[in-house]
């Protein structure tokens, strides 16, 4: 009866319909994982045709992976292939690569997209051999199983948004797959909400012996790689080092992990856009100024990534499976479908939001109005605290703070849904000058 409750209290706190458990299955993922494994290697410049071994059957796999997903709810995922040819030191003489997307069309404007990623090539110690076994279980077979599964669970329900599900390419030969699904982003014209990027997601012993099973790391930049000058100055001027598009998302999944507590994970919301000195398929988006974060496990090791299957005395090395932990693997894929369900049922977040006050004792705060937004939810906080600390709704586009000195305070706008669902939080600051 306990554990009921706490279910129901977590499903209310997340603004979630009671419909909306989430459930990941362990042993699909580590089917699909095995599956991806199967093939051998699965390098970027492995060979694109050969029925069984490589990445072109791998990408293959993924697609018929989308299109039987696709039947189970009568059609609702399109799968789609996008690709274009890259060169550089990794690849000299050039590869053509192929992005697989399952676009899940929402029922409002379809440019207004939420994209859930992970990268579906591998590779061993030396990038240039392709031919190897790479079996890429948790860089990033794990991420893949990840994104398949949540489309199984997401496409049993309806959003206003489209639901893109992406296994990318070329990652591990310098993002590629990340940069062509972000220019195709910009060229169709897509309002990205959110992009989730799943990278190495599926193991809980750590390097050097530690094990953790109850945390998740989510990446986040905090100054925009895009901004103008004229932005950086307005942002310089507002105090906004710590607010931007991307560290609102984390944010967001922050507050979503921390009300699904029958998930059990922690989002550990790391100051970084990635890890210290690598970069994930997220970091083109961030580049073209869409909101984008990493997801990635507690504790890595390193003997499990980029490494020859070998043995030296008793050292293991190589990414294999046997290394992994589903049931750690389903609660992640569990927080990025709860973290989609929330966005993806709230409106879009106002696309500005502006403070005025200076020379009084009260805090006005405005902001765009959002089509579909019931309400707005107001939050504040001291200019010294890193996490939002009071908040208050409003049916307007425009509050005051009394008694809040706006030289001492950060203020943020979120739009919401009539069921209580919220975006991500805009920051309110001075407009570029």
């Amino acid at each position: 009866m306990h554990k009921i409750a706490t279910l129901v209290a977590a499903l209310v706190l997340s603004n979630l319909p009671a419909h909306a458990e989430v459930e990941a299955d362990p042993a699909r993922l580590r089917a699909d994982v095995e599956k991806l494994v199967s093939f051998g290697t699965r390098h970027t410049l492995s060979s694109p045709d050969h029925p069984t071994r490589g990445i072109g059957a791998a990408r293959r796999w993924a697609a018929a992976e989308f299109a039987r997903i696709s039947k189970t709810c009568r059609g609702c995922i399109t799968v789609e292939q996008i690709d274009r040819r890259f060169t550089g030191p990794r690849a000299p003489n050039g590869v053509n690569v192929i992005n697989v997307l399952g676009v899940q069309q929402g029922t409002g404007d379809p440019d207004d997209v939420i994209i859930i990623s992970a990268h579906i090539d591998s590779r061993v110690t030396d990038i240039a051999d392709f031919t190897s076994d790479a079996p890429g279980a948790n860089d990033d077979a794990s991420g893949v199983a990840l994104v398949l599964e949540a489309a199984r669970t997401l496409s049993r329900e309806t959003f206003a948004p489209t639901i893109i599900y992406a296994a990318l390419s070329g990652e591990e030969q310098g993002l590629w797959g990340g940069r062509l699904i972000a220019e195709t982003a910009r060229a169709r014209g897509w309002r990205v909400r959110a992009l989730l990027n799943n990278d190495i997601v599926g193991n809980t012993e750590g390097q050097d012996g530690r094990k953790v099973s109850d945390r998740v790391r989510v990446f986040s930049e905090g100054i925009r790689a895009s901004e103008s000058m004229a932005e950086a100055m307005a942002r310089r001027g507002s105090g906004g080092e710590d607010d931007g598009p991307s560290r609102a998302l984390m944010r967001a999944a922050q507050r979503v992990g921390k009300a699904r507590s029958d998930i059990g994970l922690e989002v550990f919301g790391v100051r970084r856009p990635d890890r210290f000195a690598r970069g994930g398929d997220h970091l083109p988006a961030l580049e073209l100024g869409y909101p984008a974060i990493r997801f990635t496990v507690g504790v890595e090791n390193y003997d499990h990534q980029h490494q020859d299957i070998r043995t030296e005395g008793d050292r293991k090395f190589g990414d294999t499976i046997d290394e992994m932990d589903f049931a750690y693997l389903a609660r992640v894929t569990a927080l990025n479908v709860a973290v989609i369900r929330e966005l993806a049922s709230a409106p879009a977040a106002p696309e500005s939001a502006k403070l005025a006050g200076a020379l009084t004792s009260d805090t006005q705060v405005t902001w765009t109005e959002v089509p579909g937004a019931a309400r707005y939810k107001v939050y504040w906080r001291r200019a010294d605290a890193r996490d939002w600390e009071q908040s208050t709704e409003t049916t307007d586009s425009k509050l005051t703070l009394p008694g809040v000195i706006v030289d001492d305070h950060f203020a943020g706008v979120a739009a919401m849904s009539e069921n209580g669902a919220e975006s991500a939080i805009t920051f309110a600051g001075l407009p570029p000058r």
